[in-house]
């Protein structure tokens, strides 16, 4: 298990801003938060490099980029040895359309998060990943009708 990092106060500022708009200079971030923009820039790459700030990256708005249907996929793999597990963890890695991917229990063995444009789509992901995969027992899949809530930020 990964070693919890200490926040403290100007931490949590900059956790904060940054999961609102991590697309501010250093010198607006520091601005924002109350402080230099040297103890800014120096705060926020000790964040990075004890892996708080995993990586900033864009959120694209699904329905603009033609990716409009989003699938909640439960698998239930057959034999859940280790390595079966990892391996099936391994070929949804490598498909584009699954954003997030989640061993759980109990019951199923893995929640996908997919994201596709159409049916067709999902057919044709469910055949490479699912149906042509032999440790795949059960898929039940749940299909999106509206997304009321997304958010990727974590209170801190």
């Amino acid at each position: 298990m990964a070693e919890e990092y200490i926040l403290d106060d100007l931490d949590r500022r900059i956790l904060n801003t940054l999961q609102t708009d991590a697309s501010h200079t250093n010198a607006e971030l520091a601005e924002l938060v109350h402080v230099s923009p040297p103890t800014c820039l120096r705060r926020v790459k000790q964040l990075g490099e004890a892996g708080v700030i995993e990586r900033q990256v864009a959120i694209v708005n699904p329905d603009k980029v033609g990716a409009r249907l989003t699938a909640i996929v439960e698998i239930t793999l057959d034999v859940q040895a280790a390595e079966r597990m990892d391996q099936f963890e391994k070929l949804a890695a490598l498909e584009g359309a699954v954003m997030q991917c989640y061993r759980v229990a109990p019951g199923p063995d893995f929640v996908l998060i997919v994201q596709v444009p159409d049916m067709p789509a999902y057919h044709a992901l469910a055949h490479r990943l699912f149906t042509s995969h032999a440790n795949v027992r059960n898929v039940k899949a749940y299909f999106s009708t509206y997304r009321s809530k997304f958010d990727t930020r974590i209170a801190v």
